[in-house]
């Protein structure tokens, strides 16, 4: 196989692979170390929160990350809270909207993804 026919393949694949997955995708990211409320964001359902916090000082370490309703600026929920050590995780969500996120952080590195999924991939979801 020439390696214009390897291109050409690995295109095909790509591109089935892309409309199979029918609009899901990275909607926005955050990360920083300090405490902080993120700018809006919308996304439709289903869609997961994939976060993780690290951090020089384990021990001292603390993270929470609160969702908020960014049209009446009420608390949705806690997504998560941690101390005393590094972690990450991923929450999924059923029902689309516009949020924003609350983040406090203590001597955190923290990233945040939100990221729209397929129902497919959402009924393959199980919480730890």
């Amino acid at each position: 196989m020439n390696t214009l026919s390897v291109f050409r393949a690995t295109a095909l694949l790509f591109a089935l692979f892309a409309s199979s997955v029918g609009g899901a995708g990275v909607v926005r990211e955050f990360s920083g170390t300090a405490s902080t409320t993120t700018a809006d964001f919308e996304v439709d359902g289903p869609w997961i929160l994939d976060w993780r916090a690290n951090g020089d000082f384990p021990a001292m370490l603390g993270f929470e990350v609160s969702l908020i309703d960014a049209r009446n600026g009420k608390h949705v929920g806690r997504v998560v809270k941690i101390s005393d050590r590094p972690a990450d995780g991923v929450s999924l969500f059923k029902d689309g909207g516009r949020f924003r996120i609350r983040v406090e952080s203590t001597l955190a590195r923290w990233h945040i993804k939100i990221e729209e999924i397929s129902e497919q991939d959402a009924k393959l979801y199980t919480p730890k």
